[in-house]
């Protein structure tokens, strides 16, 4: 029996195996990855990531599946009402049962740390601001890396930070809107989004220190250098642990023990 399962997993990442080899592959296996959000962007990434064979995926999200999401959410085919983590595991297991799923469901400030703590990349795909300065924040705090995207009509942006700068360097506060989505861009950089983890995995060079832009509209592509933020509350250490009112309207860090 285990000579057959050898056999298939050769079959099953041979297209890889070629590129990776096989000890590439076997740190894929062992590695555990979270993503946060099962939506567009994660959708794409959750495909890839399990495709690939990473060894154990997490999945957060609190939210069910609606009519509206099925336009990019392309993994939650015929799950109407569902949970979308628990869609996301059903979706999984049937592409690629080798690999452990854990589901959980909204990231808050009570739980991020524990989270973020038992995985060794963060892969951060959620709906709304505030969960991005709350998943840059824990990341860092706990020094995991994180593979960040976001997404805005025919455009969007990734960026991976395993150091500074990270996501505040950037952006320092939140700007709230509603954002309209047309559903390839997100598959498209949630597959930028899985590559980067991929490769972080396997210990390759990513976008570090560089936040890659695209307009697919016009096809242009073109990336922006990003230095340390000296100010960063989350770079500069002054921030060492999570506190909710940094999480709130425009969530600049007003707390800092």
């Amino acid at each position: 029996m285990r000579a057959n399962e050898n056999v298939t997993n050769i079959t099953r990442y041979a297209r890889q195996i070629d590129l990776i080899g096989e000890e590439g592959q076997k740190k894929l296996g062992k590695a555990k990855i979270l993503v946060v959000g099962a939506g567009g962007l994660g959708s794409a990434v959750i495909a890839y990531l399990a495709a690939a064979g990473i060894g154990k995926i997490g999945i957060a999200d609190g939210d069910v599946v609606e009519l509206h999401n099925l336009q990019r959410q392309i993994i939650h085919a015929g799950n109407l009402g569902m949970n979308k983590a628990e869609s996301a595991r059903l979706f999984v297991e049937k592409l690629n049962p080798e690999v452990e799923v854990e589901v959980y469901g909204n990231v808050t400030p009570d739980n991020v740390m524990e989270l973020v703590e038992k995985y060794d990349v963060v892969v951060s795909c959620p709906d709304n601001l505030a969960t991005r300065y709350l998943l840059n924040d824990a990341c860092r705090i706990v020094k995991k890396p994180m593979i960040h995207a976001a997404i805005h009509g025919f455009e969007g942006e990734a960026m991976t930070i395993v150091d500074s700068p990270c996501y505040r360097c950037v952006y320092p506060h939140a700007k709230s809107e509603i954002v309209p989505v047309i559903g390839p861009v997100a598959g498209f950089f949630g597959c930028v989004q899985a590559v980067e983890a991929i490769k972080l995995i396997l210990g390759m060079d990513v976008l570090f220190g560089r936040l890659l832009r695209v307009d697919l509209r016009v096809m242009e592509f073109y990336e922006v250098e990003i230095n340390s933020n000296p100010g960063c509350p989350t770079c500069s250490g002054k921030l060492r642990d999570i506190f909710s009112e940094n999480y709130v309207n425009d969530c600049r860090v007003v707390r800092f023990e």
